[in-house]
């Protein structure tokens, strides 16, 4: 996977040592040789990923780290701390000031790589999401949501599969002040409470007995329920070829046994943080795609969407023989509830005529905002004599029970007018069965207006 790294380390053969390692792997490498170095470097053409060496003069690893992650054009680009120090309190330290990763010289090449890989294939994938909401916030669909780092973890939910009661008893009551903890040393029962947990994190043990973790850590990540949720394993120090495996699986993260539960807290914390703000990109998504097609005033789909759903409709009507009915409404008057009234009492009578709509159509039909004060309805496999029912049930609906809005407690009177249409011939098109409904419209209102007219199709 190709991808942009910095090396940051004072000792200019260490540099020059992964420099050349990572280049064969095709990786595209700068180098830094001071924390300020680095720091000038990512302002100017932030990496995918950051090797950084944690005993530097002037400005140590974690300041720099530190001041990364304090910056929020910065502060999603992944950091591997790659030092001789060993001990669980610096791996503790380094995690604590945002570093994804604490590696202890000698490291191994190839668990590095994988390492590298992994946190390079979850930065691009987050870098899309956040490409979406930064556009979405340009066309003033969203704000922007608060950074990782902003993210409250209270309350996660983390679930433990290992085998060895010893090493459960010391995770759970590490993270209980943390998180609601599930133990289980069984797999398929595993599973089945991962089914329906709804899990932050998922702690699995790779050292288990008689189960294979890998495979688990597979089905996890392919599961609809799980797929989503971070995973963090447990391995031995020696097994590389094993948390390599786990890496490229799609594993998050892994923590060398015996647990140490300060690195276990920390660890978690990164993890529960991260799965969060996925959560929230990837809602923040989904609302964007939602609010594109939705009318911000009535909640109702918006011109755009329906213009797109009705060629799909109509094409599968010729298809399937059955016919697609179009109703077009029109409050009558309207210009005069925003003269009396005001345009925010106008906005009252278009919501509560929306609502209106909503009550007096099958799940199945399309309604929508079609612009102003008119709306449109679309019934799939509908032919023109109950396309007339329920243009009259609508427009007596409105009719008969007075608006309630802040203009007045007695409440508003509101007519409608209705013109409604069905599919006719294979060559038909949206526009002709949108124009003929306009024309029916059209004549609603020259009748007098509160009234429904039909207009047949054209004979074949």
């Amino acid at each position: 996977m190709p991808a942009r790294v910095l090396v940051v380390d004072d000792i200019l053969p260490n540099v020059k040592v992964l420099e050349a390692k990572l280049s064969a792997e095709y990786f595209d490498v700068a180098t830094a040789i001071s924390g300020r170095e680095a720091l000038d470097l990512m302002a100017k053409d932030p990496p995918d990923i950051v090797l950084l060496d944690v005993m530097m003069p002037e400005m140590d690893g974690i300041e720099v780290c530190t001041l990364l992650k304090a910056d929020p054009k910065l502060s999603h680009v992944p950091v591997v701390m790659v030092t001789a120090l060993s001990e669980p309190a610096d791996r503790v330290r380094g995690l604590e000031a945002g570093a994804d990763d604490f590696l202890t010289k000698p490291v191994n090449d190839i668990a590095l790589f994988a390492r590298v890989r992994s946190l390079v294939r979850l930065k691009l994938m987050m870098d899309e999401f956040r490409l979406r909401e930064q556009t979405s916030s340009e066309f003033g669909v969203l704000d922007q949501i608060a950074a990782d780092t902003e993210l409250d973890q209270a309350g996660a939910k983390v679930l433990v599969i290992d085998d060895s009661v010893t090493d459960g008893e010391v995770i759970e009551e590490t993270l209980t002040p943390l998180c609601h903890v599930v133990r289980e040393k069984e797999p398929e029962a595993a599973m089945d409470i991962a089914r329906s947990g709804d899990f932050d994190l998922i702690i699995v043990s790779l050292l288990m007995r008689e189960s294979d973790g890998l495979r688990l850590c597979s089905h996890l990540r392919t599961m609809e329920e799980t797929r989503q949720a971070s995973i963090l394993v447990l391995n031995s120090e020696d097994a590389t070829e094993q948390l390599v495996k786990a890496l490229d699986i799609g594993v998050n993260d892994y923590l060398i046994k015996p647990v140490d539960r300060n690195e276990l807290l920390a660890r978690t914390r990164t993890q529960v943080r991260r799965k969060r703000y996925q959560d929230r990109l990837r809602d923040n998504y989904e609302m964007s795609l939602a609010m594109a097609v939705t009318d911000s005033l009535t909640g109702l789909h918006n011109r755009r969407y329906l213009v797109s759903h009705l060629g799909n409709l109509v094409t599968r009507a010729f298809m399937g023989g059955k016919p697609v009915a179009l109703l077009m409404a029109d409050i009558d008057h309207f210009k005069d509830f925003n003269d009396t009234y005001g345009h925010a009492v106008g906005d009252e009578v278009l919501r509560e005529f929306a609502d209106r709509i909503r009550r007096n159509v099958r799940g199945i039909d399309l309604a929508a905002r079609y612009g102003g004060e008119e709306f449109i309805v679309v019934m799939p496999d509908t032919d023109l004599a109950v396309a007339h029912v329920v243009a009259e049930r609508l427009r007596s609906q409105i009719a008969d029970e007075l608006f309630q809005t802040s203009a007045s407690e007695e409440g508003l009177q509101v007519t409608v007018s209705v013109g409604a249409t069905v599919t006719g011939t294979i060559t038909e098109s949206p526009d002709s069965l949108i124009k003929r409904a306009d024309v029916a419209l059209y004549q609603a209102k020259d009748q007098g207006r509160n009234a429904v007219v039909i207009i047949e199709a054209p004979l074949e």
